[in-house]
């Protein structure tokens, strides 16, 4: 069962390894409520925030930086460039290199994208990718392959993947991912299981994943998290988040 216990802080060790807290969100285009959706990240402390319909239009990058900025973030790579996906990450993160991947479109069908980077933390070095995977299900299973010939062309021993995969634990894309990467909730699941809950059974379509030898130290929705608050959650947009803390050993 999942426990209620505070996550990790963000650290680094005398080894060269690091604690490293990461943020799923998708978060709406930012059409509902941005303060709150900028106290619930920034409640969360996160080191690396991977966001999910971001903002794509009009002003989009002024409307990111805002929302970095009121988190105490600052803006890693994504947005329109990456067509929604982006990276935030806190001034802790040194960056090494950010590419914005755009996938095959299928006509008729809404552009997706991949937005990536490889940071360091100390002596720990992660490559990181936040998606929004489709919802049709055969073009979902096929951009879940790419997702993996990605993280595994990126250069980096370890890495994290995640965001909003239109997919539950059951389905054959989210088994696709499972079977190479870790699932970080069921590896060390704390807090909330549930991503959507806004019409329909309660479901787990948003989720992170690591790469062997990161350890995963909790993961789940952050519903007990100091300065997260139920209403905050509700105002913000219409998933909610997932929180992880993550142990990446140092670079050989």
């Amino acid at each position: 069962m999942a426990t209620t216990e505070l996550l990790p802080g963000s650290r680094t060790d005398a080894d060269g390894s690091a604690v490293v807290r990461v943020l799923s969100y998708n978060i709406r285009s930012m059409k509902d409520d941005t303060a709150a959706l900028a106290r619930v990240i920034g409640a969360c402390a996160p080191d690396l925030v991977l966001l999910q319909e971001a903002p794509r239009f009009f002003r989009w990058r002024k409307q990111l930086a805002r929302l970095a900025s009121d988190s105490g973030l600052v803006i890693l790579s994504g947005g329109a460039t990456a067509a929604g996906p982006a990276l935030l990450c806190s001034l802790r993160a040194t960056v090494e290199r950010t590419e914005d991947v755009l996938l095959p479109l299928t006509p008729g069908r809404h552009r997706r994208g991949f937005a990536t980077a490889v940071v360091r933390f100390g002596g720990a070095r992660l490559g990181v990718l936040s998606c929004h995977l489709s919802l049709e299900r055969t073009e979902r299973y096929e951009q879940g392959g790419m997702l993996l010939d990605r993280v595994a062309g990126m250069g980096a021993d370890h890495a994290v993947a995640g965001g909003d995969l239109n997919d539950e634990p059951s389905g054959r894309t989210f088994r696709r991912l499972a079977g190479t990467l870790t699932d970080c909730r069921t590896a060390a699941p704390w807090g909330g299981e549930h991503t959507w809950t806004r019409t329909g059974p309660p479901k787990r379509i948003d989720a992170l994943f690591v790469t062997k030898g990161v350890e995963v130290l909790g993961c789940g929705v952050p519903h007990d998290q100091p300065g997260v608050t139920e209403a905050d959650l509700r105002a913000a947009t219409d998933h909610l988040p997932v929180l992880a803390a993550l142990k990446v050993p140092a670079a050989v």
